[in-house]
């Protein structure tokens, strides 16, 4: 995706995910990612992102495990919600726009370089608009048997062209172009 020239960065899909498919635990538990990822396992990853998209559910399990090696530098933090919280968070910007404006305000922010999304609903309206340029999927050695699926049901079938898949101790990162 591309705004006649004025943003060069790409919508990037980012998602760990089990071995089983799981991009969360039971309960949205995600202290299973730190047993195998930080950011230095990807800086490449870390040094094109200059802004995230997250949905609500993401930010507060993120606030939740604040402490707990969840620390990424991705640039400024979008949390796109029906609902922003009663007391304003300043690490974040909450947007409750819909989901083609939220891509559009958290890309300017990200100054030219990518747009990471994180979590399942954000990803899914995204991929059912249309707004995605890529998927980076790091794949753990974990099976997890029950949570929250790297797509929910009825997303549709989106094709992929792949790109690159590369090894770092033992997590395998996989990088899809989206199809349009």
């Amino acid at each position: 995706m591309s705004d006649a020239g004025t943003v060069t960065g790409k919508v990037v899909v980012n998602r760990v995910v089990s071995l089983d498919g799981f991009i969360a635990g039971p309960g949205h538990t995600m202290d299973w990612v730190f047993e195998h990822m930080s950011a230095d396992t990807v800086p490449d990853v870390m040094a094109a992102t200059g802004a995230m998209l997250i949905g609500r559910t993401t930010y507060e399990v993120g606030k939740r495990m604040a402490g707990q090696n969840a620390s990424y530098d991705g640039g400024t933090q979008f949390v796109l919600t029906h609902k922003p919280p009663a007391e304003p968070d300043p690490s974040v910007t909450f947007l409750t726009s819909g989901i083609e404006e939220a891509v559009v305000t958290a890309r300017s922010a990200a100054d030219g370089k990518n747009l990471e999304i994180l979590g399942a609903d954000v990803a899914a309206q995204c991929l059912q608009h249309g707004l995605v340029d890529e998927i980076l999927v790091y794949v753990v050695p974990l099976l997890l048997g029950d949570g929250v699926r790297f797509s929910p049901p009825g997303l549709g079938r989106i094709d992929l062209e792949p790109l690159s898949n590369t090894q770092s101790g033992p997590v395998t990162m996989l990088r899809f172009r989206v199809r349009k």
